[in-house]
């Protein structure tokens, strides 16, 4: 891959992932500054994985259709950063509840169509998807970290103007993203359905659900959850930042882990880890300690597992289907899973506290862990040759 190619995805992902470390950790304190109910944050956080469920699927279907996925990046990018001025307008919960609806139908869909930019270049050069998408933690790291000061010292309402001009900032970068070429793959023969009906691709698809609605419920509520047990927002920004620090790192070591273990040894142990986090989450919320421990396991519920995930949707879906794979893994893992999380989370939270929440909320993983263990069956194990090998 060259430099300049390298430099122009990466920055992009920077950007990217900027946009979501400022808007993940901090959007429910916002919504709770707005005095919006936990179910009522609930319900209206859990609409950006709705729409996963089907706007991606949209998109990239018509990035398949006319090879011009550059163009439908610029496109939800935009419509995405005209949805969210309307925010400034909107305070009661339907006025709420539209833009947002019409936020999450184009903010969703930018990272699969970019996910598939990202593999068809990677598919024609010798880059690997770890040196690009580690960047994309940096971005992370850096807004929760800066907006969780800027917060506290300026007010909940700061987090909109930081926002905006962030999105101002990614859709100026879609201009500088170059269009690749997609190489035919001996699956351009089937059709979506036929891949999609797989026991194996199946049975990932219904793990990585259950292991995203466990995060479901910590991406809409983790915040809220630290600030009633007395932490800080700057504090909160680092919390956050401590996971996706260790997820750079899992990322950097990728091409070595999936050299020497079976991508289903790596999912099942990431799974595992995912129960361990989830309970101490639960268990332990007023111990410091044992909450950057908990977090120091991003590095396998997120790292590992999105990594080996991307992996075996890689293989089965390529060529002319690469954007529509992408877009059903959003779909179901991130829309279908992350949905149930935070619905039921919101619920949860107000009928069971925060504590019995987040302890249950590991549950899912388990869950995922037994379906992986039992359904997946991969023709090719090992992940040597695939996008993250040296």
């Amino acid at each position: 891959m060259s430099r300049a190619l390298h430099f122009n995805l990466s920055r992009f992902y920077f950007i990217y992932y900027f946009f979501v470390g400022a808007f993940v950790p901090y959007w429910g304190l916002y919504l709770t500054s707005e005095s919006f109910s936990p179910a009522d944050i609930g319900i209206l956080m859990s609409l950006f994985q709705l729409s996963r469920i089907v706007a991606p699927n949209l998109w990239g279907w018509l990035a398949d259709h006319t090879r011009q996925r550059v163009r439908w990046i610029r496109l939800t990018a935009f419509l995405g950063l005209l949805g969210f001025v309307a925010i400034f307008w909107a305070h009661g919960f339907v006025a709420m509840f539209v833009v947002m609806v019409a936020l999450s139908l184009f903010t969703s869909s930018t990272l699969p169509l970019s996910e598939s930019l990202l593999l068809a270049h990677l598919a024609s050069t010798n880059g690997h998807y770890s040196n690009i998408r580690l960047w994309g933690s940096w971005g992370f790291i850096v807004a929760s970290v800066v907006v969780g000061y800027l917060t506290d010292r300026f007010g909940i309402q700061s987090l909109l103007w930081f926002i905006l001009m962030v999105q101002c900032v990614l859709f100026g970068l879609t201009f500088k993203l170059p269009e690749a070429h997609v190489p035919p793959h001996a699956h351009d023969t089937f059709s979506v359905w036929q891949i999609l009906k797989q026991r194996t691709v199946i049975t990932l698809l219904v793990g990585c659900a259950m292991m995203v609605t466990a995060h479901g419920l910590m991406y809409n509520f983790y915040s809220i959850y630290l600030v009633e047990h007395g932490y800080s927002k700057g504090t909160i920004g680092w919390l956050w930042s401590i996971g996706v620090i260790c997820e750079i790192g899992i990322f950097m070591k990728m091409p070595w882990l999936m050299a020497r273990f079976k991508l289903k040894t790596i999912l099942l142990v990431s799974l595992g880890l995912a129960v361990v986090r989830f309970a101490m989450m639960g268990l332990v919320p007023d111990h410091w300690g044992l909450l950057i421990i908990a977090q120091t396991l991003h590095a396998f519920t997120f790292g590992s597992f999105h990594a080996a995930s991307i992996e075996v949707i890689t293989q089965y879906f390529n060529g002319r289907h690469q954007a529509k794979g992408q877009a059903i893994y959003n779909s179901v893992a991130y829309g279908v899973g992350g949905a149930l999380g935070g619905l039921l989370g919101g619920f949860a939270l107000q009928t069971l506290g925060g504590q019995l929440t987040f302890t249950l909320a590991a549950l899912f993983p388990l869950l995922g862990a037994i379906v992986i263990a039992l359904g997946l069956k991969l023709a090719q194990p090992y992940a040597a040759r695939g996008m993250f090998s040296h």
